[in-house]
């Protein structure tokens, strides 16, 4: 009796543990069944309109600040010693303002010596005059006299070598006459000379001061007390005319052909406030080495600027007004760009041509009309006639997903 009530007890546990085991078999097939049944789920969308948007181009630049024009100053004369300094680096001087006196006691006595030449010359010339006065006086007796022999021997009063004395003293006398004026001519290249060599020492004398050709900033100083004035080796003085300092910046060739004179630039400068600028010179030729122009800025005067110094900047290409689309809704290929459209609720794949890129937008220059409405993001996954739902919020996005 007590193994039969125990088999009993036995087979119970079993067919409670089957039924066990059976029940998430079950509940999973039950699960299956409800999504089997739940209807496909259309993907919501953001979507974007077409409208007018406004589009600048912009090429970046970057490069070293330089003087716009730099003066070499070197002495006019040499070999004599350096007395005095006049300008720093850094002053600001006019143009004939002195920056340097060099000893000019030895060209001051070639000026006199020079003087005493011109004064000699002078009264070399006045005696030569004097002399052709007193030749002319001679031929012009001369001349008389052999008229009156001549008249005389025509009537037979005369003799033959009465005339040919008269006229003996008249080419004489003439001779004597072209002399004259010859010494004249001699005279008067003598006091040339001597001018020329007057003009030259004063002019010596002159540049013993040493001025600024032009005016400017003095942004280098070589010359020290004591030394000898020469050509040779670095210049005395290095001027920025008018204090001129523009931008050298360094534009890779497919950006250079982008760039016209006259062009506005936002700049920044190392340490300053930032300025602006214009596009003063673009280079009509590239480095073939390392495929850069040398495009030169010119920059609103501004405290602080110093060549050398660096500065970077933007150059503004093109500035407009044009249909726009968020950069992420132009799908690019090899074949071409589009877009996707929402109508209806259905995508529709649209051939466009993309212009430029500015702030998030992409401008659309062909394909579209403004109102249109596209994919706000598109991607390859969408294809033509497929179901969306529009959203135009973010918010709205979110919260559907």
């Amino acid at each position: 009796m007590r193994q039969t009530n125990g088999c009993r007890e036995a087979a119970k546990g079993i067919t409670l543990v089957l039924a066990l085991a059976a029940l998430p078999m079950a509940a999973f097939a039950q699960e299956d069944e409800a999504h089997t049944a739940e209807p496909n789920r259309i993907p919501a969308v953001s979507i974007a309109t077409a409208e007018t948007s406004h589009f600048k181009e912009t090429v970046a630049v970057t490069g070293t600040l330089v003087a716009r024009e730099e003066v070499q100053v070197y002495p006019q004369v040499t070999g004599f010693i350096v007395n005095e300094l006049v300008a720093e680096t850094g002053d600001s001087v006019q143009a004939g303002q002195v920056l340097a006196v060099i000893d000019d006691r030895t060209l001051g006595s070639k000026v006199t010596q020079a003087n005493a030449e011109l004064a000699r010359a002078n009264a070399s010339l006045r005696q030569a005059t004097s002399q052709v006065a007193s030749a002319e006086a001679n031929l012009h007796q001369a001349e008389q006299a052999l008229q009156r022999t001549q008249s005389l021997r025509d009537s037979g009063s005369a003799t033959q070598a009465s005339l040919d004395n008269a006229i003996a003293a008249e080419q004489s006398a003439r001779a004597s006459y072209d002399a004259a004026n010859d010494g004249v001519a001699v005279a008067e290249a003598a006091m040339a000379q001597a001018q020329a060599a007057l003009d030259v020492a004063e002019r010596d004398y002159e540049n013993a001061h040493v001025t600024a050709p032009v005016a400017g900033i003095v942004s280098e100083r070589n010359a020290e007390l004591g030394m000898i004035a020469s050509v040779a080796g670095n210049p005395m003085f290095r001027l920025i005319r008018d204090g001129q300092i523009e931008l050298l910046a360094d534009v890779v060739e497919n950006e250079l052909v982008k760039l016209e004179v006259g062009q506005t630039v936002q700049l920044n400068v190392a340490g300053l406030p930032s300025g602006s600028g214009t596009v003063r010179l673009v280079p009509p030729v590239v480095d073939s080495r390392t495929r850069l122009g040398e495009v030169r800025i010119s920059i609103e005067s501004q405290e602080g600027l110093r060549p050398g110094m660096f500065a970077s900047g933007t150059i503004m290409v093109t500035e407009r007004d044009g249909l726009g689309v968020p950069s992420t809704a132009v799908l690019s290929a090899e074949n071409g760009s589009k877009v996707l459209t929402v109508v209806d609720g259905s995508v529709h794949e649209v051939e466009v041509t993309p212009g430029l890129i500015f702030d998030g937008q992409r401008e659309i220059l062909d394909g579209i009309d403004a109102g249109t409405e596209v994919l706000a993001r598109a991607g390859a996954f969408f294809g033509e006639g497929d179901e969306v739902q529009p959203l135009k919020d973010a918010a709205e996005v979110e919260h559907s997903e």
